[in-house]
């Protein structure tokens, strides 16, 4: 007569069921996780049930998931090391940015002797376009017409040989046929350094302060 061995590892599969033992899993390295699942796998082959062994289909599953587990740790180690090394990249060549001039958002004038300057974007084309110059104040100095304009970015010159004060601003209001077109104004800022915060490239400028890297508009 046989007589059946039962034992409780042939059934036995490893499966954290406490917050404590799923955190003591996902601490451990890939390799070491790999290793306790290969001698858990070759302890349950040794006390299976010989009239009722391990489905082969179960052990690939088995095999299949602590392989993708692995690979998945390996990958999320690959791509850190590599945005690690690409922040780095990024960063030395952003070097290059100090001292010169970049345009970033705000509605502030540049003035290179009796000409000040400024920068528009639009969002549509407009068949009506008004430029106010503005003392910081908001007192409206000046008023230009520009026209019709395409969508996109757009300059415009004011002399100011009249205006002592180097600090003009301005305010762009633009139509379609009267429907109100929506405008970006941009400022002459320059750079005093690069740094990374929060691990994006983040620049310095002379007169906005710390600004994202993805907001610079231009560089001059």
């Amino acid at each position: 007569m046989t007589t059946a061995v039962n034992n409780a590892a042939s059934s036995y599969v490893y499966k954290p069921t406490s917050s404590l033992d799923q955190k003591s899993v996902a601490a451990t390295g890939s390799e070491e996780a790999q290793d306790r699942f290969l001698k858990l796998l070759v302890a349950q082959l040794n006390n299976q049930d010989p009239m009722n062994p391990m489905d082969n289909a179960e052990m690939t599953s088995q095999i299949a998931q602590i392989n993708t587990v692995t690979g998945i740790q390996q990958l999320n180690s690959t791509v850190k090391s590599m945005a690690e090394q690409f922040g780095g990249m990024q960063l030395l060549q952003s070097s290059s940015l100090v001292g010169r001039s970049v345009l970033t958002e705000g509605n502030a004038m540049t003035r290179v002797e009796d000409t000040a300057s400024g920068v528009f974007e639009l969002s549509d084309a407009a068949t009506s376009v008004k430029v106010e110059v503005l003392t910081p104040g908001g007192v409206v100095l000046d008023t230009l017409q520009l026209g019709a304009l395409g969508s996109g970015t757009h300059g415009f010159s004011w002399d100011a040989s009249q205006y002592n004060n180097a600090d003009l601003r301005f305010k762009v209001t633009a139509s379609n046929s009267g429907t109100a077109v929506e405008s970006k104004t941009f400022m002459r800022d320059k750079v005093v350094y690069v740094g990374v915060e929060g691990g994006a490239l983040s620049l310095e400028l002379e007169a906005n302060g710390a600004v994202a890297y993805g907001k610079i508009k231009g560089v001059l």
